[in-house]
Formats: structure tokens, sequence, C-alpha cells
């Protein structure tokens, strides 16, 4: 047990950098945000831009094409409320993988704690998808679709989300120094890996071992929290999304220790 002990009092130790140099994180966000739309003409309306194009290119093939049941919700509201999610860890997860080699001068000359560079990207995108939960909040609105109690869950399942979503981009950025394929192959994993998820389907329409592998997605199980809080008014606490929390509480906090462990040679790989 020498090691877990071991390993409390270095994350201990990286809370307390964290806390530290808590205000180069909020200065990097807001350099990040300015940069990210800078001379542009929509602004923030870019981060509800594309969601609602694919809301609408999806919601054409999947109720005219081949048609997708999803019961008493109308499918535009549940792809956008899919897509809305799916966008917030795909874009953060693209900025978080190329963080490090982007900000090469800061990394190879001023100490600080590197994490802060894949959490920022991760920040970032989620006051993109904020912005773009206005629509959402409007379509629920147009529809008729009430919020009930279950909607005090929604802060927790989005902060889960942030959580996965950080330590697999700390992942991607270590992985990118030393590999620089890494930004390349994500790409082609992202793409896939949305029609792995619950983004566009119900999950309980795919029958069979299949739809039981990808029920345990985590992304699935955050998606469907999601749904499950504002088109049901239920509470998403199931016992998939408590192993989902606990398997994410666990991949992060080691992933957050690696790299941490790791950023000392990050320098040499740039």
């Amino acid at each position: 047990m020498r090691w877990l002990s071991g390993l409390a009092a270095d994350i201990a130790e990286m809370h307390r950098e964290q806390w530290e140099y808590r205000e180069l994180l909020l200065q990097l966000i807001a350099r990040d945000l300015r940069v990210r739309y800078k001379q542009t003409v929509m602004g923030f309306g870019w981060a509800v831009f594309m969601p609602v194009v694919n809301t609408v290119l999806f919601s054409v093939i999947f109720t005219r094409v081949a048609a997708i049941d999803t019961g008493t919700v109308p499918y535009p509201l549940f792809a956008y409320t899919g897509l809305l999610a799916w966008n917030y860890f795909a874009t953060a997860l693209r900025f978080a993988t190329t963080s490090l080699s982007h900000n090469a001068v800061l990394v190879g000359k001023v100490y600080f704690p590197r994490e802060v560079l894949p959490t920022s990207s991760v920040i970032v995108s989620a006051v993109d998808t904020m912005v773009a939960s206005v629509v959402l909040v409007a379509m629920l609105a147009y529809y008729g679709k009430g919020v009930g109690a279950a909607v005090l869950a929604l802060p927790f399942v989005f902060g889960l989300q942030t959580v996965l979503t950080i330590g697999i981009g700390l992942v991607l950025a270590m992985a990118n120094l030393y590999f620089r394929d890494v930004k390349y192959l994500f790409e082609v994993a992202i793409t896939v890996a949305m029609f792995g998820t619950a983004v566009l389907y119900p999950v309980e329409g795919i029958a069979g071992p299949l739809g039981g592998l990808l029920s345990w997605n985590p992304m699935t199980q955050i998606i469907e929290a999601y749904r499950q809080i504002l088109f049901e008014d239920r509470w998403p606490f199931s016992g998939a999304f408590a192993a989902t929390a606990a398997g994410t509480a666990a991949f992060s906090a080691l992933a957050w220790w690696r790299f941490h462990r790791a950023e000392f040679s990050f320098a040499e790989r740039l």
C-alpha cells in the first residue's frame, strides 16, 4: 500500500500547486477565448453554428431517409442534446491535444504546472457549450418540454464530463509530444467514436451484445444522463452511471498524476 499513499501525497501536492497557479489558468482561459474568436464576424455564434447545422443535417437524414424512433422526444431536440455534449467533448480534446506543442515557448522557458494548458483548452470549450445551451433551452420551450427537480443534477453530469475530458486531454497532449501523428489519428478516431456513442440514436435501440457494449461507453452514459434529466425529469444515478463516475474519477486522477510526473521532460520533446 506504500505506492497508494505515495500517489495520494502526490495528488495532494498537485492540488496545492494548481491552486497556487490559479491566476495563470484564468489568464490562459481569457487568452484562448480572445484568440479563438479574434477577427471573426460571428464571434461566439460559431459555438452555436456547428451544433445547429449538424442537427438540421442529421434530422433530415434520420427522419426522412432512415427514421429513428426517439419516442415522444422530437428528433431535432434529441439530436441537438447529443451533438451539444459531443461537440464539447470533441472540440475540447482537439485543442487539448495540441495545447503543449502550440505553447512551446511557455513550456520550454517558464516553470508552471503544464496541466493548466490542456485544462484551459477544455474550460474554454465548456464556455462555448454554455453559450450554445441557449439554443437547447429555446428548443425545450418550443417543443413544450418542461424541466423538473432532476435538472439539479445537470451541474454534476456536466462536471463529470469535464473531468473525463480533462483526463483524456492530458493523455493526448502528452502523447502528441512523443508522437506527432497523434493529432492526425485523433481526427479519425473522434469521427469513428461519435458513431460508437449514443449521440444520434437511442442506445436502447441497438439490440444484442453490441448494444450492451455501447451502453458502457462513458460518453454514452453521460449523454443519456442529459436526456433523462431534460426529457424525462429522471435522476440519472443508475448503476452504469455510477460505474462511469467512479471509472472517470480513477482514470482522470491517474492521467493527471502520470502527466505531472512526466512534465519535466516535455521541453526536450518540443
